[in-house]
């Protein structure tokens, strides 16, 4: 097994793609002499020892996705150190690079171009990072400058030049490692799973388990990941963990400081501002921190020896990333951790199929507590609609808040808050003709109405025009209601129910942080639920048929894991009423608190109907002319399946913008053929960028969204 090549095909389930055919590096543009050679004055010599750089360019076509040569001029030799950032002409123009590497020679014939500017010398681009995005460049059929704009934050020079801390007592990083050690024997949280210890136990050893991990309900999470830092920490390898957002990294961030004390780890979050987090960030480069915690682009932290990464909650799609080339974290730290040969721990109150696929191949192992534990934490899950039910109430099926929910909450808020999850926001999101039940279009842009208060007109929720003057178009009716109920309306109608009651939302506009003990009512959206300090005494997930109805290949999966995210913050055996189908099976799932079954339910599924995990799919997204050129140039793989293309709807923003119209096509191989697949899309787009094409087409491989 090797650190520096290629080796992922060794991977179950991760496709490694083949490295780019070693060349000779290319010089940008035609060389010219500079007329600074010779023994003119002024002229510029290159460096007595290797005087060839290979830099990689800041530019992101296609067809120049390949080192270029320079030389190092004498008096910039001791700066220009690989891994530094440096300016250089590149077609003309003065652009930003990073030097990969020096060397004694080059390849190319024609004259070369020296080096204008090292940036900085501080060698900010490590050898292991620069692997890595090579190879997360080439699996995403991206190119290594978009990688690296991810890889590597923005210079700030004032906080490169501030001095490096000394500790403050020489003996404090020892002490810090030996309570570290001393901790690491306390399995802790992971003493209510059966192989918890053990895991701990390889990789104090300084082994390398690759664990998929299904976690009991409650708070419990945060602590199990600090003690399995503290377990890698002692045996002198570094971490990463990546979580979903700053909540989630505030929480973990807690865990670490409770775990290990001060000075061990750092945090990695936008809301710190970009001098701040280039500080944190430096403070790993040079080896002051030993473990991270963050968001996505913590995933590409700088972290020496590694020893573990952790992802939690891997099907949030807060993970994807929305710059090309569009990487997930759970791919780029499973092959962090192969090319470093560390461990992995996936994790979550559920498991996607993606993780499921993991387990399948062999590549992780499940990590689980038995039957007995689970019982004992979970809460206790009813669907709306039991025979019991209809026997006392005939519309408990189809009501909003039926009556087995309403005595629900109300007697949990005898004794402290209850949770009520509503999956849309806002007031009320869609209305319709309130005798004919015709969706009240804009008369302007033909884009949905919806109602912002109870006293407020109707407004399109594409342009934003105010409806004043409705009236259906198909029967004449000025009078509207509501289709879809959101947060605010249902904080509203509860607030009718039970008076006295104090009723709090927390949604996009505002995130509640936590709540007390006391008795409450919480209308939260997916996500955005807030911790209890003693935990929820109940909770209701509403409106489930918003979440299961979804066009989304993930919709069940992705309907399960918010209500088990919400229901595990309620108290064990605590009530949970979820209004759904109970026949359905991510219903079923919830109540009888099995994700994992449901997972390899649904990977199966997916295998024999050819969609991914169980497959690799290509998304271009594009001007039907783009696309048709595109899918003309590709040297697709023996079995490739073009589906579509499709017309792509208009996105509520752009609507009655004149924005161009755009079309889909999907690209659907079996997994063997992902590698060659990204291959083949990323030279049809670098024939296209050497064309100098105008319209751009957007590739993502095996994207979130589908249909």
């Amino acid at each position: 097994m090797t650190k520096d090549g290629g080796g992922t095909d060794l991977i179950p389930g991760l496709d490694d793609l083949p490295r780019a055919p070693a060349g000779k590096p290319d010089k940008p543009g035609k060389p010219k002499k500079t007329g600074r050679s010779g023994g003119r004055k002024g002229a510029r010599s290159p460096a007595g020892e290797l005087p060839v750089a290979r830099i990689a360019v800041d530019m992101s076509l296609p067809h120049l996705d390949r080192p270029f040569d320079y030389l190092v001029p004498a008096e910039l030799d001791a700066r220009a150190v690989p891994g530094c950032r440096v300016r250089v002409r590149f077609a003309g123009q003065l652009v930003d690079g990073f030097l990969l590497e020096r060397a004694a020679e080059s390849g190319h014939d024609g004259t070369l171009l020296y080096l204008e500017r090292v940036t900085s010398s501080e060698a900010v681009l490590t050898p292991e990072i620069a692997a890595l995005a090579r190879e997360v460049a080439d699996r995403y059929a991206g190119t290594f400058a978009d990688v690296l704009r991810l890889a590597v934050p923005p210079r700030h020079a004032r906080v490169e030049a501030e001095a490096v801390p000394e500790p403050e007592e020489a003996g404090s990083e020892a002490e810090a490692s030996s309570e570290v050690e001393a901790g690491s024997d306390d399995p802790g949280v992971w003493g209510d799973y059966p192989a918890g210890p053990s895991f701990l136990g390889a990789l104090a050893d300084g082994r390398a388990p690759r664990a998929v991990w299904t976690a009991l309900p409650g708070p419990g999470w945060a602590a199990a990941i600090a003690r399995a830092v503290a377990a890698t920490l002692s045996s002198g390898r570094g971490v990463i963990v990546v979580v979903a957002d700053g909540r989630d990294v505030a929480r973990v961030d807690t865990a670490l400081k409770a775990e290990l004390g001060e000075g061990l780890h750092v945090a990695l979050t936008a809301e710190l501002g970009p001098a701040e987090r280039y500080r944190r960030w430096l403070a790993v480069l040079r080896g002051r921190a030993r473990a991270v915690v963050g968001t996505r682009a913590a995933m590409f932290a700088p972290v020496a020896d590694l020893g573990l990464v952790v992802l939690w909650d891997d099907g949030d799609d807060v993970h994807a990333e929305p710059h090309a080339p569009y990487p997930h974290p759970r791919d780029v730290l499973a092959l962090r951790a192969h090319r470093a040969n560390a461990g992995a721990l996936i994790g979550g109150f559920t498991r996607t199929t993606d993780a499921t696929q993991l387990v399948e191949t062999g590549w992780a192992h499940a990590l689980a507590a038995s039957r007995d534990g689970v019982r004992a934490a979970m809460p206790r899950v009813r669907y709306v609609g039991e025979d019991a039910q209809l026997a006392r109430d005939a519309a408990a099926r189809t009501a909003r808040l039926p009556n087995v929910a309403f005595e629900a909450a109300r007697s949990a808020l005898e004794d402290g808050p209850v949770l009520v999850q509503v999956p849309r926001r806002g007031y009320v999101p869609g209305i319709a003709c309130g005798r004919c039940r015709e969706p009240a279009r804009c008369q302007a842009c033909q884009g949905p109405l919806a109602l912002a208060s109870s006293h407020a007109a109707p407004y399109c929720r594409w342009c934003g025009r105010i409806a004043g003057d409705w009236h259906c178009l198909e029967c004449g009716f000025f009078q509207v209601r509501a289709v879809v109920v959101g947060a605010k309306r249902t904080a509203e109608e509860l607030g009718r129910a039970f008076p006295g009651v104090p009723v709090r939302t927390s949604g996009r506009d505002a995130i509640l942080e936590r709540v007390g003990p006391e008795r409450a009512l919480v209308v939260s959206t997916p996500g955005a639920e807030p911790p209890a300090d003693e935990g929820y005494r109940a909770a209701l997930l509403l409106d489930g048929w918003v979440l299961l109805g979804r066009p989304d290949l993930r919709a069940g999966e992705e309907a399960l894991r918010r209500w088990m995210n919400a229901a595990s913050l309620v108290r064990p055996q605590g009530p949970v009423i979820v209004a759904a189908e109970g026949s359905l099976p991510a219903v079923q799932a919830l109540v009888r608190w099995d994700p994992a079954t449901y997972a390899e339910r649904e990977l199966a599924e997916r295998r024999e109907a050819g969609f991914p995990p169980a497959a690799r799919m290509a998304s271009l997204t594009g001007s039907p002319a783009a696309i048709r050129e595109l899918l003309g140039d590709a040297r697709l793989p023996e079995g490739a399946e073009v589906l579509g293309p499709v017309p792509v709807p208009v996105p509520a923003a752009q609507a009655g913008t004149g924005v161009q119209e755009k079309e889909r096509a999907l690209i659907r191989v079996s997994r063997p053929a992902g590698h060659a697949l990204a291959r083949a899309l990323k030279e049809a787009q670098g024939v296209r960028s050497a064309r100098k094409a105008t319209e751009t087409v957007r590739v993502q491989i095996d994207p979130l969204e589908l249909i």
